[in-house]
């Protein structure tokens, strides 16, 4: 257990000897990771990309997107208004 311990980063703190690793949350978790980029290919690549932002939009409120399309790349941006309604949106689509 120890080496395990030496071997963690000091954002870690392993101190469970039951149920393996404790990480303090806020080390998983930036509240400024709000901005989620995706990007899509193909010939539906902007309607995808703008029914995974109304998808977005639907769910939170305050929720702002960009679209940008070159050539045979499409960027989407969405900007939410906390890191945690990105991490939930990201676990509910898979993305």
């Amino acid at each position: 257990m120890k080496n395990i311990q030496e071997s963690q980063s000091a954002l870690v703190n392993d101190t469970c000897n039951d149920c393996g690793s404790y990480a303090d949350i806020g080390a998983v978790i930036d509240e400024h990771d709000t901005q989620l980029s995706i990007s899509f290919t193909g010939v539906d690549a902007k309607v995808e990309a703008e029914a995974v932002a109304l998808k977005a939009k639907s769910r939170f409120d305050g929720v702002e997107s960009e679209i940008k399309t070159d050539s045979d790349l499409t960027s989407l941006v969405i900007h939410f208004a906390y890191s945690a309604e990105k991490m939930i949106f990201q676990l509910e689509n898979g993305i």
